[in-house]
């Protein structure tokens, strides 16, 4: 393909000017390790929550919350990818003032995030389509719809307790596995709710993920007394990447290990 410099439209329809792609900062864990897996050697920078791949040998440059724009400046990348939920919008500005392309993915559903893993491998970096975004969507397809559903708290911090809301990618991947967010119709997408309302809300089950609150056996199920509690990966309900692939199976065998609540993703015989 053509190495001329070309505009492209990132998720947000922000017309981002690119030239050859051949070194990216990522400001995203999940689209880290999809570049990590897509294009060895292409990273040159990503952020101190990237940790998959393991061994990944980039320069570090601070948070999600509050990367080193000097520092990514001083890199040089041909492009920055970031995420509406996950950066912020004044250190995405300080980037394209100094002339640096950003590419910005929105992502609440599992279609959203499949597409726009293809548009950003393929379209605004040029790599060729990964056999793993194929298995990803092949892995989804094949889950059944349950039979039976349970209605679910799914906290995401503590101190003040924050739960999945309305449009959240996560919350996608639980109703797909037969788990109905409760606040699914909350005005926010992650609305800060004292404990007492959520018990109130007499949730079937909690779920307790282990990013970013990395909720625990000892830390989490003892706010929910009388309520079944499931720890799940983070990584796999949160993370749209390589990662999503086995999501499904890792996901259902964790939400089956709450002390009484049924496997929601089994069918009945």
């Amino acid at each position: 393909m053509s190495e001329a410099s070309r505009t492209e439209t990132d998720d947000q329809g922000t017309a981002v000017r690119l030239g050859p792609v051949r070194q990216v900062v990522s400001l995203v864990p999940s689209l880290t390790e999809a570049l990590a897996a897509t294009g060895p050697g292409l990273l040159v920078g990503a952020t101190e929550w990237c940790t998959h791949p393991a061994g990944l040998a980039v320069e570090r440059i601070g948070g999600t919350k509050n990367p080193d724009v000097a520092r990514i400046i001083e890199l040089g990348p041909a492009l920055v990818v970031a995420n509406e939920e996950e950066n912020r919008a004044p250190d995405l500005a300080a980037l394209r003032a100094a002339g640096i392309p950003v590419w910005v993915t929105e992502v609440r559903t599992l279609p959203q995030a499949l597409s726009s893993l293809d548009r950003l491998l393929t379209v605004a970096c040029r790599l060729p389509h990964p056999a793993w975004l194929d298995a990803a969507g092949a892995a989804w397809e094949a889950v059944e719809e349950p039979l039976t559903r349970l209605r679910a708290v799914v906290p995401v911090w503590r101190r003040p307790w924050m739960v999945l809301g309305r449009d959240t990618f996560a919350g996608d991947l639980l109703r797909r596995l037969g788990v109905d967010v409760i606040h699914a119709d909350h005005a926010e997408r992650y609305p800060a709710i004292p404990i007492a309302e959520l018990l109130a809300a007499g949730p079937q089950l909690a779920v307790l993920p282990d990013e970013p609150y990395r909720f625990t056996a000892t830390d989490g199920p003892e706010a929910f007394p009388g309520t079944p509690c499931a720890l799940v990966s983070g990584r796999h309900l949160t993370w749209y990447g390589p990662s999503l692939a086995e999501a499904p199976a890792v996901l259902t065998a964790q939400l089956r290990t709450a002390p009484g609540g049924r496997p929601c993703s089994d069918r009945e015989a």
